[in-house]
């Protein structure tokens, strides 16, 4: 397997050192045919980069858009043009030039009738859902963020995407999320490029973004770009602020549950620009009011931490250093609890020509979480785990010319699972020290995509990505027979490779535009994962386990296809499309039945593999009539999944089973209403199908237990969900000269007091121990918040 390994990665690479060359010489050629106009698109008032700004060339009716990083290049024939730049909440602005040389020009541009409230910090142009050459792709709108009534007043990015098609709460509260029939590890959430491993605060009732640090949030549900790999079901990209580069400025609020503070501004003004920011709860401080002493004496709250800082060393270079630290706390006198996240990321963009755009970017990444019982007693121990990544990868855009964006590099990142250690306290402890054995592992990839336009009307985007993933000694690793009996073992040296795997994964998408108001699109991907997740519950717990694809686990390939159908409405204000979708999964991950996952050396004992399946139709109405804004959302789908080995008295594999994040119908309805500049109303209402799960059916005695009997996977499903959500939003008046504003939030979560379970329990019938009955545990009813937020 080696040598045709070698030999992709050969021809990959000279492919790649050929199209360099290529880029150079015609980055350092003035040819006469074609000149390149390029620079940046800010924000006017803060010198924040304008991501997916619109760059339009009138006399050609052709154009493009800002990168990721604001940076834009165009190349046309020598001749006089007019180009538009224009980006949604932001005044559009005309540039007239005779282009004869290679130039650059940098625009900024002003908000449209800006007050410091509404200063909209991301958005796309106003036909782009139509015309982009992308689909299955969601551009969430910081500030429409945070009009979405927010549990406990903490407005939340997490939240906020589950309430789009084809995107799934895991559970009732749970920042956990399923898309298009996909599981929880399934999605590579990053924040500036560095992994995410666990997204929650608080079990999962709030995630780990503060909405104050971001800047702008893409999802992506299927068509995720060739630079990108490494989960099958989707990307969540999520930036974080750079600074205000002009002046100072600062963001926070005071709420029921938590408060937070962003401080941002130029160190040297236009050159070198900060963002700090940070959150801490206090639901700790109200336990402590409780008359109960069991409850009063607990301590349970996060905070967490970002920085930033950029530097635009010159017009050819500029250097971003950001990072992440948070923190959850949960112990009381008998318990100890705690998880964090921490993310760094280092990058340097560097412009080889007008038509060359690269970025350099380093991260590391950590999850960790420690549990146990204070010493003391014999039961005192400590358990401690994490998940540590070191990735380095090169980015480069090559804008060809007007009709043609090359895009392609490669990645590199070094795993280190440690998946638990658990040492007993104390001279009375019952035991010592219990360790399952860490592993380590190199992922790595190389991509290369194009986009082409072909006349006005067709675009196409196509891609295709190489990844190989490799374990890394020491270790041991069992042998299991057919009925996952370990069998034997074999042992790895120190820095020894071995059990590689690797593949091609084609991305290709396609757009015809109809009309200037609709369009169709298509798109096929595979995708492969190498990095796995088992799980212990949806509650958003630090109790879950991170392993590596193995000679007992295969990677898991997925193959996704999707049409859809777009089309906008009343010149752009509505923004309407339907998607349908089949998703293909080999290798599919599940566990038996009543699996052993925690502290066991042995997990992939407990492992089982087969098929699953995804398919469904998508229906999204987005608008922004006059004072109304918002977006109606449902979603028709089915997961289904073939397992061998599922169960004991089955082992050549199961029949197709509903998987537990199988709901067959979700709609979300979001609504905003601004009654005037100083007054407006949210609310949203959800509805989804009854999570699938396995219930017993009866039982028998086996010496003095009583031992259930469950019924086949999934075979029934919870009470179907349902949820009113509400809030209002007052704003300090607008005032010549005036730098401080605030507002007052009132939000109103589950607004009916609808009871939807959370868990279910069996017990006992106290009268006939033969019979059972259901409890159920219902998790919220109406939780009002009041937060004060404030800007200067």
């Amino acid at each position: 397997m080696k040598r045709p390994f070698n030999r992709v990665l050969f021809f990959l690479a000279a492919a790649m050192f050929l199209i360099t060359g290529q880029i150079r010489a015609d980055g350092n050629e003035e040819s006469g045919k074609r000149f390149t106009i390029s620079g940046h698109i800010r924000d006017a008032n803060t010198g924040e980069d304008l991501i997916g700004a619109t760059v339009y060339v009138t006399q050609l009716q052709t154009g493009t858009v800002s990168n990721l990083y604001g940076f834009y290049s165009i190349s046309l024939v020598p001749g006089s043009y007019t180009i538009e730049f224009s980006y949604i909440g932001f005044e559009s602005q005309q540039f007239d030039f005779n282009l004869n040389e290679n130039f650059t020009h940098d625009v900024e541009l002003q908000t449209a009738n800006q007050t410091l409230e509404e200063v909209v910090v991301t958005g796309t142009a106003v036909n782009e859902n139509v015309t982009r050459a992308e689909m299955s792709t969601i551009n969430m709108d910081v500030k429409t963020i945070e009009k979405i009534p927010a549990f406990m007043g903490e407005v939340d990015v997490i939240k906020a995407i589950q309430l789009l098609p084809g995107v799934q709460s895991i559970s009732e509260g749970s920042s956990g999320f399923s898309v298009r029939g996909g599981s929880m590890d399934q999605n590579l959430i990053q924040l500036d490029e560095a992994t995410v491993y666990n997204a929650s605060h608080l079990m999962g009732f709030f995630s780990v973004f503060n909405n104050d640090a971001i800047k702008d949030v893409k999802l992506y549900k299927g068509d995720i770009p060739a630079s990108s790999g490494g989960r099958l079901s989707s990307l969540l990209d999520v930036r974080m602020k750079d600074g205000n580069s002009k002046k100072f400025a600062a963001t926070g609020g005071i709420g029921t549950i938590s408060s937070r503070l962003t401080l941002e501004g130029p160190i040297v003004k236009d050159k070198v620009s900060y963002v700090v920011s940070g959150r801490r709860t206090y639901a700790d401080l109200f336990l402590r009011l409780s008359s109960n002493p069991d409850i009063r004496d607990n301590i349970l709250y996060f905070y967490d931490f970002n920085a930033k800082v950029n530097w635009e060393a010159d017009e050819n270079n500029r250097f971003y250093l950001s990072a992440y630290y948070g923190n959850d706390i949960f112990k009381g006198d008998d318990f100890k609890m705690g998880w964090g996240n921490r993310t760094f990321t280092f990058r340097w963009n560097h412009l080889f020509s007008k038509k060359v755009f690269s970025n350099i970017t380093a991260v590391h990444s950590k999850f960790d979480y420690h549990l146990g019982v204070p010493e003391g007693s014999v039961n005192s121990f400590e358990w401690k785990a994490k998940m540590t990544d070191y990735g380095v990868k090169a980015d480069l855009t090559y804008y060809l010319n007007t009709d043609n964006t090359l895009r392609f590099g490669g990645s590199m990142i070094y795993h280190r699972f440690e998946p638990g250690r658990a040492q007993g306290l104390g001279e009375d402890a019952f035991f010592t020290e219990y360790e399952v054995q860490h592993s380590n592992a190199v992922e790595s990839g190389l991509y290369i995509s194009n986009e082409q336009k072909f006349g006005t009307r067709l675009t196409l985007k196509y891609g295709l990505r190489f990844s190989h993933f490799q374990n890394v000694g020491s270790a041991i690793v069992y042998n299991y027979n057919d009925v996952y009996e370990k069998v034997d073992s074999v042992s790895y040296d120190s820095r020894e490779f071995y059990s590689p795997y690797w593949g091609f994964e084609p991305r290709l998408g396609a757009v015809y535009l109809l009309n200037e108001y609709s369009s169709i699109k298509a798109s096929y991907s595979r995708t492969r994962q190498y990095v796995h997740l088992a799980q212990n519950s949806t509650a958003g717990t630090p109790l879950d386990v991170w392993f590596p694809s193995s000679p007992n686990v295969k990677p898991q390939i997925a193959d996704q296809v999707a049409v859809g159908y777009f089309r906008n409405f009343l010149d752009n204000r509505i923004e309407g499309s339907v998607e349908a979708y089949y998703k293909y999964t080999q290798n599919a991950i599940d566990f038996k039945d009543h699996a052993d996952l925690l502290l066991n050396k042995e997990y992939e004992g407990e492992l089982r593999f087969g098929e699953a399946w995804a398919y469904g139709l998508e229906f999204m109405f987005k608008y922004d009539i006059k004072n109304f804004s918002g977006w109606v959302s449902y979603t028709l789908s089915r997961t289904e999944r073939k397992i061998i080995g599922l169960h004991e008295n089955d082992p050549y594999g199961s029949d197709l089973f509903p998987a537990s994040y199988d709901r067959p119908h979700d709609v979300a309805i979001v609504l905003n209403y601004d009654a005037s500049k100083r007054l407006s109303f949210g609310a949203n209402w959800v509805y989804n199908t009854g999570q699938a799960v396995t219930f017993p059916t009866g039982k028998f005695e086996y010496g003095n237990r009583s031992v259930p009997i469950f019924s086949d996977r999934n075979e029934y499903r919870m009470p179907d969900y349902h949820r009113l959500d509400l809030s209002v939003t007052l704003r300090s008046k607008e005032k010549p000269g005036r730098t401080f504003y605030h507002e007052w939030n009132l939000s109103v979560y589950n607004a009916y007091a609808r009871k939807n379970p959370w868990v279910i329990n069996f017990v006992e019938d106290e009268n006939d121990p033969s019979k059972t009955h259901a409890e159920m545990t219902y998790l919220f009813s109406i939780i009002p918040a009041i937060t004060f937020n404030f800007h200067f």
